[in-house]
C-alpha cells in the first residue's frame, strides 16, 4: 500500500513552523521552522516612524504568507515524499489573532494609504490595547444579565474579538468601514487556499461567541454598539465549518505556489492549543493538556458545559466531537523566565553559564534545584501580560514578595516558575468546579520537550504526575491529524479526528511524579499564593493605578 502523508502548520507568536507526517501513523517525515521577518510590533509599525501605544501588540500578514510558502516547501523538498501522496494541510494559529481585509481578501495594511495606520495590520492575541473596550462590553453584558451565560465565560477578555473590533470602530472607523471582512488570521489562510468564503467553527465559537444552536449574539452587538446590528452579515460573514471537517480544496494558484497538488484537503483552522489536545493525544476526560511555551495554555474535556472564571467551555465538539472542551491558561510563561534572563540576571551568570557549557536558563536552574520549597522565603504572581483565571483582567501586574539584600537570581527565578505552577493548579481546581476529575497532565511545548526541572516543580505543585508528548511539536502534529481527518479514510487519512488522534500520538516513556514532602510544602505556599492573588485581585487598586500613570 503506498503511505500517503500530510501537512500540518502551527502558527505561534513568533514563528511558524510545519511537519510532513505520516498521515496513517503520525510518523514525523521532515519539519520546518521560520521566524516572522516582522517579529511582534510594540512600539513602532515597519514604517520605523509610527509609534504604538501601550499594550499594543501587532504583526504583519505577509510574514504569515512567508513562513507558509517557506516552510512547506522545505518540509516537501527535505523528503523523499511525492507531492502526489499527500493527501491535505491543515492550519493551527494563536487566537484571537485578527486582520481586517479587502473584498479581494487583501490587509487593509497593505494599501499604500493604510500603511502608516496601526488599525489596519494584525492584531495579536496578546495585544491588550482593547481592555478600555472589554470592560465596556462587560457593563453591558452586566446591564443584560448574560454575563454568566457559557458563551461568555463569566468575563469577557480583552484578547477576544469583539473587544478588537470596537477598538477599530472607536480609534479608526474608517477602517471599520473600508473592511470587508474581519478575519481570524487562521481563516484569512483558509480562504486564500481554497477561495471558500468560510470560517472555523474554532474561532468563532471560542473567540466571537457563536453557538452552533444559534448562530451569533446579535442582539448582544447590537446593545455593545449599534453600528455593530448587521455585524454577522458583514464584518464576520461566511459559513461555520465545523472543527475536524473539510474546510475545501487547495487551488490551482496556491498548489503551484506551494509544491502541492490542486484539489487537495484543506482542514478547518483550529485555535493553536487546541490542536495541542489531540496531538497529546487527548480524546476523553480525565487528563488536562499543559502548553508550555510564550504563555501557558490548558485544556481538558467534559461532558457538560461550564463557564466563569475566565474559562470557556460552553461550546460541544469545539476540539473533539461529543465534548466540550474547558479552556484557559495563563497570559505569560515562557515570556516571563525570558525577561528574567535577559533583564536581571548578573553578568557573572552568563560567564559561569558559558564555562559549564549551559544556557543561563539552565545554569540557573541548576541552582535553584538546591532549593527546597518555600526555602527562599520568596512568593510571585505571575501576571507578566494580565490575568486570563479567575479574574480575566490584562491590567494586573507581576508581582514578587519577600525580596530582601540576600534573595538571589535563583531564588527569584525558582519563585517565578513556581508561581506559574501555582497559576496552573488555580485553573485546574477551576476545571474540577465543573465536575471533571484531573488524573494526570500531558504537558507538551518547547519548555516541556527540555526543561525537567520546571516539570518536577509543577508536579508537586498540582500533586499530579506529568507525561511529556514525544514530540515538542504538538500543535503541528495536532494539525497534521485535522488534515488527515479531512481528507478521510478514502484518500488514505482516518476517518475522524478522534481515530486520527489514537493512531497518531506518542509520549515520552519518562515522566514527572511528585513527592509527598514537596507537595505538601507547595500546598502551604500556594494557600498564600490564592491570598496574595485574591487581594490584588479583587480589592486592590494599587495595579491598575500604577498602569494607569504609566499610561499618562
Amino acid at each position: 500500500m503506498i503511505q500517503k502523508y500530510a501537512i500540518g502548520l502551527d502558527y505561534g507568536t513568533k514563528s511558524a513552523r510545519a511537519l510532513l507526517v505520516n498521515a496513517k501513523d503520525g510518523t514525523i517525515v521532515s519539519r520546518a521552522a521560520m521566524d516572522y521577518p516582522h517579529g511582534v510590533m510594540d512600539t513602532y509599525l515597519p514604517d520605523g516612524t509610527t509609534r504604538l501605544d501601550t499594550d499594543w501588540a501587532l504583526q504583519h500578514p505577509l510574514d504569515y504568507l512567508a513562513a507558509l510558502t517557506g516552510t512547506v516547501s522545505e518540509v516537501v523538498s527535505k523528503s523523499d515524499v511525492s507531492a502526489a501522496n499527500i493527501i491535505g494541510l491543515s492550519i493551527d494559529f494563536t487566537a484571537c489573532t485578527m486582520l481586517p481585509v479587502d473584498s479581494s481578501l487583501n490587509p487593509l495594511c497593505c494599501h499604500e494609504r493604510f500603511r502608516h495606520r496601526p488599525h489596519a495590520f494584525v492584531k495579536l492575541w496578546k495585544h491588550h490595547a482593547a481592555q478600555e473596550q472589554a470592560d465596556r462590553i462587560n457593563r453591558v453584558l452586566e446591564n443584560l444579565g448574560v454575563i454568566d451565560q457559557f458563551r461568555y465565560g463569566g468575563r469577557v477578555s480583552s484578547e477576544l474579538l469583539i473587544p478588537k473590533i470596537l477598538q477599530i470602530l472607536d480609534e479608526d472607523p474608517e477602517m471599520f468601514n473600508a473592511a470587508d471582512q474581519i478575519l481570524e488570521a487562521a481563516d484569512w489562510l483558509g480562504q486564500l487556499l481554497t477561495g471558500e468564503k468560510r470560517r472555523s467553527a474554532s474561532t468563532a465559537a471560542y473567540k466571537t461567541w457563536w453557538q452552533e444552536s444559534d448562530g451569533y449574539p446579535n442582539d448582544v452587538f447590537a446593545a455593545i454598539d449599534s453600528r455593530f446590528k448587521n455585524l454577522d452579515a458583514g464584518k464576520l460573514s461566511g459559513d461555520i465549518c465545523p472543527v475536524g471537517g473539510r474546510f475545501g480544496s487547495l487551488t490551482s494558484e496556491w498548489a503551484e505556489k506551494l509544491g502541492l497538488m490542486p484539489g487537495i484537503a484543506v482542514g478547518c483552522g483550529v485555535i493553536d492549543a487546541h490542536a495541542g489536545l489531540p496531538g497529546c493525544g487527548i480524546t476523553q476526560s480525565g487528563k488536562m493538556m499543559l502548553i508550555m511555551g510564550t504563555s501557558s495554555v490548558q485544556a481538558a474535556l467534559c461532558g457538560q458545559p461550564y463557564s466563569g472564571n475566565g474559562i470557556m467551555g460552553g461550546v460541544k465538539s469545539g476540539i473533539i466531537p461529543g465534548y466540550y472542551a474547558l479552556e484557559s491558561g495563563l497570559a505569560a510563561f515562557g515570556d516571563i523566565f525570558e525577561w528574567f534572563v535577559n533583564n536581571a540576571v548578573p553578568a557573572v551568570y552568563q560567564a559561569n553559564a558559558d564555562t559549564a557549557g549551559l544556557s543561563v536558563f539552565q545554569y540557573l536552574s541548576s541552582l535553584a534545584q538546591k532549593y527546597r520549597p518555600g526555602e527562599s522565603g520568596l512568593l510571585a504572581l505571575d501576571w507578566w501580560s494580565g490575568n486570563k483565571t479567575p479574574f480575566v483582567d490584562a491590567g494586573l501586574s507581576g508581582l514578587v514578595v519577600g525580596l530582601s539584600v540576600y534573595s538571589k537570581p535563583e531564588e527569584i527565578y525558582r519563585a517565578l516558575i513556581e508561581a506559574a505552577g501555582f497559576g496552573t493548579r488555580c485553573i485546574m481546581e477551576q476545571f474540577e468546579q465543573s465536575g471533571v476529575t484531573i488524573n494526570e497532565i500531558i504537558a507538551c511545548g518547547g519548555i516541556a520537550d527540555k526543561d525537567p526541572f520546571l516539570l518536577d516543580i509543577f508536579a508537586n505543585i498540582t500533586n499530579r504526575e506529568i507525561m511529556v508528548s514525544a514530540t515538542g511539536d504538538t500543535s503541528a502534529l495536532g494539525a497534521a491529524m485535522y488534515a488527515s481527518a479531512a481528507a478521510g479514510e478514502a484518500q488514505g487519512g482516518h476517518p475522524d479526528i478522534t481515530a486520527a488522534a489514537a493512531s497518531m500520538s506518542r509520549l515520552k516513556a519518562e515522566t514527572y511524579k511528585p513527592n509527598p514532602d514537596k507537595s505538601g510544602r507547595y500546598s502551604i505556599l500556594y494557600d498564600k499564593y490564592r491570598e496574595l492573588s485574591d487581594y490584588f485581585g479583587k480589592s486592590s487598586g494599587i495595579m491598575r493605578t500604577l498602569r494607569e500613570l504609566r499610561s499618562c
